[in-house]
């Protein structure tokens, strides 16, 4: 029985603690969302899921463009977010909003790919 309580009370703190980290999509603080696409993003696991990937490939992608080429990515980018925030919270749109920037993206990867010397 001690070991139970032990584990209950740990299991517990370890909650807890959790439970005060801040709540972070990948590219966004969800405690400071205030747009509807924003907080479904922050209130969905999936969409979640698919800001993470979408801000890392973004992220990766960047500093292996040329300088007019990062100029185009930030004005996409822009472009993309205007779009995101259209969608408000319906999530079907927000996931194939997303599928679309994640595909882009990885474009970009395989565009550079193919330039590259063999």
């Amino acid at each position: 029985m001690p070991g139970k309580t032990l584990c209950l009370t740990a299991l517990s703190i370890l909650l807890l603690t959790a439970a005060w980290q801040p709540v972070r999509a990948a590219s966004f603080d969800c405690t400071k969302a205030e747009a509807a696409d924003e907080e479904a993003v922050c209130a969905d696991r999936h969409l979640n899921g698919e800001d993470a990937e979408m801000s890392v490939l973004y992220t990766q992608l960047k500093p292996l463009l040329g300088m007019g080429s990062r100029g185009d990515l930030d004005e996409a980018q822009v472009t993309w977010l205007k779009r995101r925030a259209g969608c408000g919270d319906n999530r079907v749109c927000l996931s194939k909003a997303y599928s679309d920037r994640i595909l882009q993206l990885r474009g970009g990867f395989e565009a550079l790919a193919k330039r590259s010397p063999s």
